[in-house]
């Protein structure tokens, strides 16, 4: 008999497309970044990866009790956390909550960072194969 497959359980976390300021973004919009949004995590069903996705509001306090349920629930192996909450100076404290609520709620996990939706797959992989 063939031992089931174990695939890497990773949570990707972004900032949901509706809690984006588009203003300094004149080239994308909700609609498109929805978009991008579900074709990468549409794309990331079929690899090696168990993916859970989570999109937070931009209020350090929804997005920690939202993250926290997660990790509460389920058992992560990776976390990926996108570039809307880690690089944009308006959501510092955002960054710093999410990093540290999965940091206290699960020990151990591997963190990486993507630069789009579209690179998300790779961080994930960079990340598991350094393990």
């Amino acid at each position: 008999m063939t031992e089931p497959v174990v695939r890497p359980k990773a949570l990707t976390i972004g900032l949901h497309p509706h809690a984006m300021d588009y203003s300094r973004l004149p080239d994308l919009d909700e609609t498109q970044l929805t978009a991008r949004i579900g074709a990468a995590n549409d794309a990331l069903r079929d690899t090696e990866f168990d993916i859970t996705p989570c999109l937070v509001s931009a209020s350090p306090d929804e997005a920690e009790t939202e993250v926290r349920k997660l990790l509460a629930d389920q058992r992560f192996d990776l976390v990926m956390i996108g570039g809307a909450v880690r690089a944009l100076p308006e959501h510092t404290l955002l960054f710093e909550r999410v990093i540290n609520v999965v940091a206290d709620a699960a020990p151990g996990i591997r963190f990486c960072f993507n630069t789009s939706p579209e690179t998300t797959l790779d961080a994930l992989r960079r990340v598991s194969a350094s393990n």
